[in-house]
């Protein structure tokens, strides 16, 4: 069994008088606790933000357990590590005690790696390397830090969904969207061959990039030597879209290889009988020979969030949108041939930053509240999302 956290140990410990109390809250928590050393679908649980623990703990203390069991499940479920603003140095140590970690729990890591140059565009989430150089010797750390043993790597989230070029911070050659494309083509290169990694190219969400728009970037990108793509990290869009993106890529990404044209390709916005018609007809390629692909089930419980038609300039819908769920538990078991793991990608609980919906803020104003930095956590929201969880996250309704 995995070391408990300190936070995790704490926690128990001001649950231990509660949990001799027969009550249907005590009762849910008590599950909770074993659910959570129990739940291992083959995917590495990581130390969970200690202000999860410390939120558990305090609704514990206020006498709401059932709260409490949903913030400690969701904090113990299989989710992505992330990496980015490190040195090679530390980026290389902490890589190698998770993955030595997961490998004596039989369990298979999930990094997300975040430190491309120019990431985000430069907003809430900005920072990276500075430099292709610096880019590449932080990969080789990672290469280092993985060595033989298994992991997942989503590599670099909106790295293709959202380029220099994409955001206006490129000139007039395009220097900075071709070193985009080249950062990303080494990390292939360096980590794909690795005796135990796959990795996974970004395609942004289904809400975002047709087919025929984020095939040519996967290209670019170096598809054609790695595992596969990963779709919906951060965002909201349901598993029946993600799925269906992911097969229409996949299929089209065949249909390039031997030769076709991407733009004829059917995008999620066909009626599906005529995609389906046209995949039956154009591309007889067997699921083994085929691009896979990964899906982030976080916080798509509930869907994408619907604003009010005209109340904001810019709505954000991606940004730290209200009354969300958390999705399907991570599950290396999708039943689908080409869904090679649906995952918690994004850190459920985590906030995505300022959002101001194109007000003056400081507040949110579809929340009334200053919303915390990027990778903060979010308490009220990590209740939302616990709360509206679907499939729920405890039993009992």
């Amino acid at each position: 069994m995995r070391r408990i956290s300190t936070g995790l140990a704490a926690l128990l410990v001001g649950l231990a008088s509660l949990l001799s109390a027969p009550t249907a809250g005590a009762a849910d928590v008590a599950d909770a606790v074993a659910d959570a050393e129990r739940h291992r679908p083959g995917l590495y649980v990581p130390e969970a933000n200690p202000a999860a623990y410390r939120q558990a703990l305090e609704l514990t203390r206020a006498g709401r357990l059932r709260d409490a069991a949903g913030i400690l499940t969701m904090a113990r479920t299989p989710q992505a590590v992330w990496y980015g603003d490190q040195t090679p140095a530390q980026v290389e140590r902490q890589i190698r005690e998770v993955a030595r970690d997961a490998d004596k729990d039989d369990a298979l890591p999930v990094f997300a790696l975040y430190n491309v140059p120019g990431r985000d565009c430069s907003n809430y989430s900005g920072g990276g390397a500075s430099n292709t150089a610096e880019y590449k010797a932080w990969i080789d750390a990672v290469a280092r830090g993985i060595g033989s043993r298994d992991a997942l790597v989503v590599l670099e989230p909106d790295s293709l969904a959202l380029v220099p070029a994409d955001c206006g911070q490129d000139d007039a050659q395009g220097t900075l969207t071709a070193a985009r494309y080249t950062e990303v083509n080494y990390a292939v290169d360096k980590l794909e061959p690795l005796r135990g990694t796959r990795v996974y190219l970004d395609t942004g969400h289904p809400g975002w990039h047709t087919v025929n728009s984020i095939v040519p970037r996967l290209l670019k990108g170096g598809i054609a030597r790695a595992s596969g793509f990963f779709t919906n990290t951060s965002n909201y869009q349901t598993d029946d879209a993600n799925t269906w993106y992911g097969k229409l890529i996949s299929s089209c990404l065949a249909y390039a290889d031997g030769g076709g044209d991407v733009a004829d390709c059917p995008n999620q916005g066909w009626p599906r009988a005529d995609a389906r018609a046209w995949l039956e007809e154009n591309v007889r390629v067997p699921a083994s020979r085929m691009k896979h692909f990964v899906t982030d089930s976080s916080r798509n419980g509930q869907g994408p969030w619907t604003p009010p038609p005209g109340k904001y300039t810019d709505p954000q819908d991606w940004c730290n949108p209200p009354d969300r769920g958390l999705g399907t538990r991570p599950t290396l078991r999708t039943g689908d041939p080409l869904h090679d793991a649906r995952l918690w990608i994004k850190i459920p609980g985590e906030s995505d930053g300022l959002c101001l919906r194109g007000t003056e803020g400081p507040e949110d104003p579809e929340r009334g509240m200053i919303d915390p930095d990027a990778g903060d956590w979010f308490p009220e929201q990590a209740l939302e999302l616990v709360r509206l969880a679907n499939p729920p996250i405890l039993g009992g309704g």
